[in-house]
């Protein structure tokens, strides 16, 4: 469950079968006047708006049964409930739940619809706040892909350290040193600098030389890490497979970056 603000209005969006649903309940309290969900839903043209949405997107809705309900729409005495709406259709679009989250929601499009019902600016702001919300979502999907991906052949890269460079019967902290230095050939090798002399030069940025790498350079960091755990196979020395790697990834980089020309071959 996520939130988003609306005009000083908190509004819960949930997701279900991987579909966004918005809290019609959260959305009231941006409403002047004494109103309720009920008196949006037996409105004729929100009855139509929803039958539509549900013959294009539900191939179970009860449409029999929802024609009876719109004949009736309109009536001084008609009034349906969400949670009745949904036994007697069997609609997909709006949802009545229960508990500490509960409240009525309804499927994104339908919400937006609901949203113009409180007011057009209402409307204009939650859209804006929900693209928002969207934009968010992915940079933190490509984010934590690209970490995922410098990541990708750890275990690989650290088994080959295991068995070939690590002596017999040494301790955890002798190990440790090790696992460090060879992260740090693939460091020197792409920034051209240590993780330690990274943090050294920036004492105010948060995580670690990685973390603010591109794209093109984790993608070239995690053939590295599979090239090195191929050259420790090989018992190449690390000094050797550093100048190796630095040239891998001038060649890779290359190619994924037009124009960088500010990288230069470890002598």
């Amino acid at each position: 469950m996520t939130k988003i603000t609306v005009k000083d209005t908190e509004v819960n969006v949930v997701k279900v079968n991987g579909e966004d649903y918005i809290c019609l309940t959260d959305m009231m309290r941006a409403k002047d006047g004494d109103f309720f969900i009920t008196d949006w839903l037996r409105n004729r043209n929100t009855l139509e708006f929803i039958g539509i949405w549900e013959k294009v997107y539900n191939p179970n809705f009860n449409y029999g049964e929802f024609a009876t309900i719109r004949n009736h729409a309109g009536l001084n005495n008609f009034k349906i409930s969400v949670k009745e709406f949904v036994a007697r259709t069997n609609a997909v679009s709006l949802q009545a739940k229960a508990g500490r989250y509960g409240g009525t929601y309804a499927h994104k499009d339908i919400a937006f619809e609901f949203a113009m019902w409180i007011s057009p600016e209402f409307k204009v702001y939650i859209v804006k706040e929900f693209q928002r919300l969207k934009e968010e979502e992915q940079r933190l999907i490509g984010w934590s892909a690209k970490r995922e991906l410098s990541k990708i052949n750890y275990r690989i890269h650290t088994d080959a350290i295991k068995h070939n460079l690590i002596p017999a019967e040494i301790t955890k902290a002798q190990a440790s040193i090790i696992y460090a230095n060879e992260a740090d050939v693939l460091n020197v090798a792409m920034f051209g600098m240590t993780a330690k002399q990274w943090r050294d030069a920036n004492p105010d940025l948060k995580g670690n030389i990685r973390d603010y790498a591109s794209i093109n350079e984790l993608i070239c960091l995690s053939n590295m890490e599979n090239l090195n755990a191929v050259f420790i196979e090989q018992g190449m020395p690390q000094h050797e497979r550093l100048i190796k790697l630095n040239q891998i990834a001038i060649h890779q980089m290359s190619v994924l970056e037009s124009g960088d020309n500010d990288r230069k071959l470890l002598k």
